[in-house]
């Protein structure tokens, strides 16, 4: 088959590496470089580097209305997106003969929309995986042609749940690519739309713990956010980002953000339901270390009360990953869904 591949960051490269493997790849499409890191360097985005590794031609437009004619000069079979960040409008939809088809990772109708691995995560989902869909104009609303699931385990964060679903995804898309060229006219099945879930776009402000929820739910929560825009408390004036914890089902006997216990395990924190163990810690201008390690340099002691601090609206001091970066995508990920 020839393909023209849509895609941009890390999620998006094993799809490509596989398809090159056994199709034709006419084109890539990604978003422009931008700049990153604590440098600020200008950084070509992970799909642009591989693309470029196979010698396949590769445009970067800042948007997709003016390359109609382009696309239509590939003669491609089929354009297969994943995590590009850009919106497909009607008129390239429509250019493919076997039209376009996107990686959304989730078990679609569930979690349609922007950060699906860190909202299933964070609602306690015991299973997800990814959708192999047509694309249309709606919002991750376009009829599935396969669907591969796996299961969430408790230990798994937006990180790990982010490169397992990569994987999963490159075996999808080229199961369901193998398929259509055998029969194409296999006919994708449509959403139940009174089943769908929407998962919106990852905030900054999401990433202060609110110690009034219950400890089970604070855990699948920072979970969600690693590697960004992780979770956080306040100690006094110290900002304290939490890296891992346990959710105990012992009940609090002191209000939600009191220290109520300091181990070798960690630091025992009351929630509303239960006891949240923080086990690995970071404070601005340190490394995520173990609390073994961490209480060396830093203090917290029984009775201490940890709180809510300010928005981390525009601040980004510890240099964690940007948009440009590997973490798993947030804003756009799959194009139109």
């Amino acid at each position: 088959m020839k393909i023209i591949f849509a895609g941009t960051p890390d999620f998006a490269v094993a799809a490509l590496k596989a398809l090159s493997s056994e199709h034709e790849i006419v084109a890539v499409f990604t978003q422009p470089d931008r700049k990153s890191g604590r440098g600020k360097k200008l950084t070509a985005p992970p799909v642009k580097q591989f693309a470029l590794e196979i010698e396949v031609p590769v445009f970067q437009p800042s948007n997709l209305k003016d390359q109609v004619e382009l696309i239509q000069s590939l003669n491609a079979d089929i354009m297969v997106v994943v995590a590009y960040g850009m919106l497909l409008p009607q008129s390239i939809l429509d250019i493919p003969p076997l039209g376009c088809l996107n990686i959304h990772a989730s078990v679609l109708p569930q979690w349609r929309g922007a950060a699906p691995i860190q909202r299933a995560i964070e609602a306690g989902d015991s299973q997800t995986g990814v959708s192999i869909m047509r694309m249309e104009l709606g919002l991750d609303t376009g009829p599935v042609f396969n669907t591969l699931t796996i299961d969430i385990n408790k230990s798994d964060t937006s990180l790990s749940l982010h490169d397992s679903l990569s994987a999963l995804g490159a075996k999808g898309i080229c199961e369901t690519l193998s398929a259509l060229e055998i029969d194409p006219t296999i006919v994708p099945a449509p959403q139940d739309d009174t089943q769908s879930s929407y998962a919106k776009k990852i905030g900054k402000a999401e990433a202060e713990l609110d110690w009034n929820r219950p400890a089970c739910y604070l855990h699948q929560q920072l979970r969600a956010f690693i590697p960004w825009p992780v979770s956080q408390t306040r100690h006094n004036q110290t900002r304290l980002r939490i890296w891992q914890a346990s959710a105990l089902s012992e009940q609090p006997t002191a209000p939600p953000g009191t220290i109520v216990a300091c181990s070798d395990l960690g630091v025992n924190v009351a929630c509303s339901e239960g006891i949240l163990r923080i086990e690995k810690l970071q404070r601005d201008g340190s490394k995520p270390m173990h609390y073994s390690d961490f209480r060396n340099g830093y203090s917290l002691a029984v009775g201490d009360r940890l709180s809510v601090g300010e928005s981390l609206a525009t601040d980004d001091s510890l240099g964690l990953a940007d948009e440009s970066g590997s973490r798993p995508l947030n804003k756009g990920e799959n194009g139109n869904g």
